[in-house]
This record gives C-alpha cells, sequence and structure tokens, in this order.
C-alpha cells in the first residue's frame, strides 16, 4: 500500500438516522466505513438522514470503532420529491463544495434522479475541474424502467417518467468522471463503453476467517450424499428477484419427484404473494419464510448449510448474496448475467439458465438432486470461486484504484 493515504470524500445513499444518542447507520456501511479510514487517513462521509424507524439492521454509528476518529460525517436531507430537492439543493450544493475543496480524492455512488447527491457532488467537482470517480453497483435507470409496469400506478406512473433521465444523467456523468468503480460485471458491462478508465470491483463485507473451511466442506458433502435437497436464498422479496419465479421452480421440482426443503431468509412487498402462491401448490410442508436474518452469523450458517443457492434475478444488478453462498460452498443455480457468470467462471460453481427460464432451472436442480456426487464436487467449486472475496482485500483494491488515478 502506498503511503499517501491523505483524505477521501465519499457519498453513498445509505440513510442515517437519529438515534437517542447520536446517528445510527447499516452495520456494512459502519464497516465499510472503518475500511476506508484504514486506507486513508481522514474520510469525509456524507449520507442522507431519513427521518423514519431505522432498520433491524441499523447500529450505532460508535460500531465503526476507533477509526470514527478520522470519520467526518456529513448529513444531508433525503429530498426524492423534486419540490424537496429544488428547496435543499442551493445550500446542498455549497456543502458539497466546500467539502470537495478538503479533500484529496472524491468518489460518489450514483443512481437516482431528485434528491440524488452523488449526482450533484459529481456535478459540482466536474464543474471545479477535479477528478472524480463514480461508484455503482446496479443500473439503476434499468432497474426502475423495469418497475414501469408493476406495482401501484403512483410508481408505475413516476418509473416510466423518470427512467430515461435517469440512463441520461448516468452516461453524463460517467463520460465526465476519471474514474468509474463499476460493483460487478454486470454494471461494468453496462456502463463500460462510456467511461473513459472503467473498473470492475466489488463492495463486500465478508471476512477471511467466514470463509467456508476444507473441513466443514468434508462434512457437507458427507450429509449431501443422501435425504431432501436444501434450497436456500436470502435476499429482498420484491419483484426484481423474481420470488415468484423461484416459487414456481420449487413446484417444478415437486412435479418431478425432487425432495426437497426450501427455505427464503427476508422481507419484501411480494412476500405475502409468495406464500400465498406456496399454500395454493400444497407446497407447506416443503416451503419456509423465517423473514429477514439479521445475525451475520445466522445467515452464513444457512448457507453453509444449504446444497443449492437458487436465485431468478430479474434486474441487472451485482447482488452480495452470490458471494456469500459461494464462500459458503453453495453452488449458485439461476438466472445468467454478467455477474453471476463472471463470479463462476473459474471453477464453475453453479449452474446458469436464460432470463426467466424456470424449466431450464427446474431441469438444473434436479440433475444435482439426482447426481449427489457431482452436487459434492459442486461445493468445492463454489468455495474456490469464492475464495478471493473478502473485505480487507476489495476495499484495499479500490483504495489503490482511486490513489492510483485521482
Amino acid at each position: 500500500m502506498v503511503n499517501e493515504k491523505k483524505t477521501l470524500l465519499i457519498y453513498a445513499p445509505v440513510p442515517l438516522f437519529q438515534g437517542p444518542s447520536g446517528f445510527l447507520l447499516e452495520d456494512q456501511a459502519c464497516n465499510g466505513l472503518r475500511l476506508w479510514a484504514e486506507n486513508f487517513e481522514q474520510v469525509i462521509a456524507m449520507y442522507p438522514v431519513d427521518p423514519g424507524q431505522p432498520p433491524e439492521s441499523w447500529v450505532p454509528i460508535d460500531a465503526v470503532g476507533p477509526a470514527l476518529d478520522r470519520v467526518e460525517l456529513v448529513p444531508l436531507p433525503t429530498a426524492y420529491r423534486p419540490d424537496q430537492f429544488l428547496k435543499h439543493w442551493p445550500r446542498i450544493r455549497k456543502t458539497v463544495r466546500a467539502k470537495i475543496r478538503q479533500a484529496d480524492y472524491l468518489s460518489f455512488s450514483i443512481g437516482g434522479l431528485f434528491g440524488d447527491w452523488g449526482s450533484v457532488s459529481c456535478f459540482e467537482a466536474h464543474r471545479m475541474k477535479r477528478p472524480y470517480a463514480v461508484w455503482t453497483d446496479r443500473v439503476e435507470s434499468e432497474v426502475v424502467r423495469r418497475t414501469a409496469n408493476t406495482g401501484p400506478w403512483r410508481k408505475r406512473l413516476l418509473a416510466k417518467l423518470y427512467h430515461r433521465p435517469m440512463a441520461h444523467l448516468e452516461k453524463f456523468l460517467i463520460r465526465r468522471a476519471e474514474l468509474g468503480l463499476f460493483h460487478g460485471r454486470e454494471t461494468f458491462e453496462t456502463y463500460a463503453p462510456y467511461c473513459s478508465n472503467p473498473q470492475v470491483v466489488h463492495d463486500i463485507h465478508i471476512k477471511k476467517s467466514e470463509h467456508i473451511t476444507s473441513a466443514q466442506i468434508e462434512a457437507k458433502q458427507k450429509a449431501a450424499t443422501s435425504g431432501p435437497l436444501k434450497i436456500a436464498y436470502v435476499g429482498r422479496a420484491d419483484p426484481m428477484k423474481g420470488g415468484y419465479d423461484w416459487v414456481n421452480t420449487l413446484a417444478g421440482l415437486a412435479e418431478a419427484g425432487v425432495s426437497f426443503q426450501a427455505t427464503w431468509f427476508g422481507e419484501g412487498s411480494d412476500l405475502a404473494g409468495m406464500k400465498a402462491q406456496v399454500a395454493e401448490m400444497n407446497l407447506t410442508d416443503t416451503v419456509s419464510f423465517p423473514g429477514f436474518l439479521r445475525d451475520r452469523a445466522g445467515v452464513l450458517a444457512a448457507l453453509r448449510e444449504a446444497q443449492v443457492f437458487l436465485f431468478c434475478h430479474k434486474s441487472p444488478e451485482s447482488p452480495r448474496c452470490l458471494i456469500e453462498a459461494l464462500i459458503s460452498g453453495t453452488p449458485i443455480v439461476g438466472y445468467d448475467g454478467a455477474f453471476a457468470r463472471d463470479l463462476i467462471s473459474q471453477h464453475g460453481g453453479g449452474r446458469l439458465v436464460a432470463l426467466n427460464d424456470v424449466a431450464g432451472l427446474v431441469e438444473a436442480v434436479c440433475a444435482l438432486d439426482q447426481d449427489r456426487q457431482a452436487l459434492s464436487a459442486a461445493f468445492s467449486s463454489a468455495a474456490r470461486d469464492g475464495s478471493g472475496f473478502d473485505d480487507e482485500h476489495v476495499f484495499q483494491h479500490r483504495s489503490e484504484l482511486i490513489r492510483k488515478f485521482l
């Protein structure tokens, strides 16, 4: 690591919440601040403040640890409505410009329209002739476009109005960035043509000590020689995660005579509908929905116990749950995409089928169930594909790119 650490200014859309004795922030975002502070002398972190109630995974900002002494938090208003944005924009613009002057390196997360202070930061850096990095972990405009035909009428209308301006804004800011930090191959392939210096990076919070051990893989392989196939998914139950396809795949497995136990860990807008679908298909004895798992150790334990990580993602993003499955020695089986394809390109720790091909997913899972030797081999392949992912390494990589190119 080079010696010139200096000051890094970041913007992230992860909301801050006001707690009784200070700010609350997502637990993984706290770990991110700790890691940024290990790679730079000072960190200035801008976040929007949400006036509502924090989710379960938000913790006191003190969770950052001793490194918090070298972190300056800059709370910004949440302003996703046009009227709110226009009201706050003149003041926040001045705040952003002041923080840009204080920093040696600039890296801003973008992905929105009104209220996206990361985009505002990029604009101001460009006007001040300061090189900046753009960070994004999914193609936000495309995600919004794909929601234009689902959900309440107001949400559909806004999606139809917003997705094209969002796409133009993303390209405008990326073209002017000195560095593009694109999480996963999916976002990289979309945005690389518009960026002078695109880089594939990852944003994960998995410690090396949390990777599955060889002894655990051996025990997992021994347990997989017989018994019901253990299938799992960890994530939000919303339209872009393909929860109904997930249930339909399980129905296909049941029809094919596969004995399995499937679990979806997570909450979301589609959860009630998915439960109703499971009941309608008489799968309640084999499919469970325990809800959100806050305990990280519990999440990883569930993933290590699973024998197949079944996913039906429909949006162009780079979901970290696939990496978490691989480091747990659990092969990923789901819809093809650049991110998933890249993750298992070296050792083949999974099976991928075309988007929306439920029948293909049924066939892929059936093949693993019928050939338990191949399933056991897939555990090792998955672990090898996940072996290079840990938080210390990926944050150091991003920090070195920022220092090198900015």
